[in-house]
């Protein structure tokens, strides 16, 4: 299988939460029902983008993220900042719906949480297990 194809294949999981992310951001305000817990909705903004961040990391192969896994973080925080800021602005449009700085602060958290999780298990899994 040719690299580009494995690369767009390895994309899908990432274009899917960036879908599920827009579909539920579409919803009018008094269409969503949260359970009634304080701060859900921002558990849900943190988990919903570590998603999005665990799935643009995905989207790398293994020999990129060996190289250059700073890069690699970068560029997933960065992806999913700047999707952060276009839901935000999408949902403007949105009845019921407004921007949120403190959304945004939610999902770059999510996305910062997965990246330092990725990178501690990443150097971890570089080491050798057993050395004789």
């Amino acid at each position: 299988m040719s690299r580009k194809l494995l690369f767009g294949l390895r994309t899908v999981p990432m274009i899917m939460v960036m879908g599920i992310i827009f579909i539920f951001s579409a919803q009018p305000g008094d269409s969503l029902h949260l359970p009634p817990l304080p701060g859900i909705d921002k558990v849900a903004h943190t988990a919903v983008y570590g998603a999005l961040a665990a799935s643009t990391i995905f989207a790398f192969n293994a020999r990129y993220k060996e190289e250059k896994s700073r890069v690699v973080m970068v560029a997933t925080g960065l992806l999913c900042f700047c999707y952060a800021l276009s839901d935000e602005f999408h949902q403007s449009f949105v009845p019921g719906r407004s921007p949120s700085g403190l959304d945004v602060l939610a999902d770059v958290c999510g996305a910062l949480l997965i990246c330092l999780l990725w990178a501690r298990t990443w150097k971890n899994r570089q080491k050798p297990v057993l050395s004789l």
